[in-house]
């Protein structure tokens, strides 16, 4: 298989996906993602367990079968992390973007990461990096999500608290003004 015809690789960090699970929307999520490959450092995968404490809903991310897990487990996968993490700040509030843009960086993929400034930082360096309203836009386009829908699901993940750049009902305009429709 070539590169062209490989599959589309995201990698995760847990903004979208916790509020795709407080939303209980994590079956939708994995229906516009069929055929991607999707991905999430251990690291995003920690702060999704250590949430769901408080939101009892994430704990079914970690057992989703189209989520796979990647570890730091080599050296060179440390160092690029440790690059990373500089880049964005070594906070603890920084780790997970971190680890999502030295995984995506690693592999080619793209980085679904709401946080603007890990965005604008991963975008400087490169990375091919988008947000969770880009995702249902490009879902959209497919045709796997119709516009009506995505401003539903909008609806849906602003009522879970999750900061979005427009509401549901602004969605397509929006998405429309940035090139996503």
């Amino acid at each position: 298989m070539t590169a062209s015809a490989r599959a589309p690789r995201l990698v995760f960090d847990t903004t979208c996906l916790s509020h795709f699970a407080r939303a209980d929307r994590l079956d939708v999520l994995g229906d516009l993602l069929a055929g991607t490959e999707c991905l999430v450092p251990h690291v995003v995968r920690e702060e999704l367990r250590e949430g769901s404490q408080r939101y009892p809903e994430l704990a079914q991310i970690l057992s989703l079968e189209w989520l796979q897990v990647v570890g730091l487990e080599s050296l060179d996968r440390l160092k690029r992390f440790a690059t990373w993490a500089n880049r964005v700040g070594s906070g603890a509030r920084n780790v997970g973007e971190a680890s999502v843009l030295s995984l995506a960086e690693e592999l080619g993929a793209t980085a679904l990461i709401d946080d603007r400034d890990a965005t604008r930082v991963g975008r400087s360096f490169g990375v091919d990096v988008h947000g969770t309203i880009w995702l249902l836009a490009i879902s959209c386009r497919a045709g796997k999500l119709t516009e009506p829908a995505a401003s539903n699901l909008v609806e849906a993940l602003a009522h879970t608290g999750m900061r979005l750049p427009c509401t549901g009902i602004e969605f397509a305009r929006f998405a429309r003004a940035h090139g996503l429709l």
